[in-house]
């Protein structure tokens, strides 16, 4: 359940990003988008190229996998072997103006299954702007 409404929410996000960058270019460009898919990945990438913004990229991805890696079960022994699912948000703007800096933010959910069925999950992300 939790699942289903966080792709909902990030999808949104993706959109009204994409939507509110379009406000600032002043040319009639928008974003272009590609849905793909690649075994147990899949997502969308939008692509913005104009005059206010050198490239803007907003994209949605999710991927699934029958065990998480070792290297993130090692402090949570609980969850080795356990299916995960993780999905999320990236963006990177590359405005024309050398003035103004590049941004980047994602926010990201991962979902892990226990053998025993239990779910735990958690929320990551960050932003950070470069000169």
């Amino acid at each position: 359940m939790l699942k289903t409404k966080v792709e909902m929410y990030f999808k949104n996000l993706q959109s009204n990003l994409c939507a509110a960058l379009e406000t600032q270019e002043p040319s009639t460009n928008q974003f272009t988008q590609d849905h793909w898919q690649h075994h147990q990945i899949t997502g969308c990438s939008r692509v913005l190229i104009g005059k206010t913004f050198e490239k803007a990229g907003v994209n949605f991805s999710t991927i699934k996998g029958d065990t998480l890696p070792l290297a993130a079960t090692e402090k949570r022994v609980d969850l080795l072997g356990a299916a995960f699912e993780a999905m999320g948000v990236s963006s990177v703007i590359h405005p024309v103006n050398p003035f103004v800096p590049t941004a980047h933010m994602n926010v990201r959910y991962f979902q892990a299954t226990k053998k025993d069925g239990g779910i735990v999950w958690w929320f990551g992300g960050g932003f950070d702007l470069t000169p």
